[in-house]
């Protein structure tokens, strides 16, 4: 008996016309036709992570202000009084240097030492202005902050306990400008901090004025 025998309504495959549906035996079932892969669900999205903060950002955080504060500034007139030093030193240097330069290697020598000399001079005017810059402080209820330096940065902590003295000096060519310079000196001499470049009636209340918070935290102690 062949299966067309046993299934009489049930032709081969090859004999179906085309379109007509397949007739199965009966128990078998169809196998699910299955349809292109599904593409993988979305990954969820997270909350964005931190961006990158620049290296010269970090560093400079350091030597941020106070929280709510803002670095107090000295005078201008500080620019002025390095730019100042610097042509009093240029001076006698440029005389004596082109000098000795022309009778050694004559008169191009003593031209190059004044080139240099001018070079220097010009580098020192815009350190001057970068200095200036860079100096500031910051009154706190218990200690002072100083910081200053613009290829090397400082920042020095000075409690108003610690301070045994303030003073007030003034060179020759402050006076002249109007400026003065406050210094602390403490137990320790890595505490020391100073703050040049202030107008000189300014100078003399800083200075009262953390004398008094020194003696008031003292006598806390």
């Amino acid at each position: 008996m062949n299966a067309g025998d046993q299934y009489p309504n049930q032709r081969e495959p090859q004999d179906m016309p085309p379109g007509s549906p397949s007739i199965l035996p009966p128990g078998a079932s169809a196998a699910p036709q299955q349809g292109p892969p599904l593409p993988p669900p979305p990954a969820p999205a997270g909350p964005p992570g931190p961006s990158p903060v620049p290296i010269g950002a970090r560093a400079e955080q350091a030597f941020d202000p106070p929280s709510g504060m803002t670095w107090a500034r000295v005078s201008p007139r500080l620019t002025w009084h390095r730019r100042i030093a610097v042509l009093l030193w240029a001076l006698p240097v440029t005389i004596v240097g082109a000098f000795v330069m022309s009778r050694t290697s004559g008169l191009a020598g003593g031209l190059i030492w004044l080139a240099l000399v001018l070079v220097s001079c010009g580098m020192g005017w815009i350190i001057a202005e970068l200095t200036y810059r860079s100096w500031g402080f910051a009154e706190r209820a218990d200690d002072l902050l100083v910081t200053h330096g613009f290829f090397v940065r400082h920042l020095v902590v000075v409690p108003y306990g610690r301070m045994q003295y303030v003073d007030v000096t003034a060179g020759l060519l402050e006076q002249w400008l109007g400026v003065a310079t406050v210094r602390l000196h403490t137990a320790t001499a890595a505490t020391d901090a100073r703050i040049p470049g202030l107008p000189a009636r300014d100078a003399a209340i800083l200075r009262d004025r953390l004398a008094q918070k020194g003696e008031s935290r003292s006598i806390g102690l």
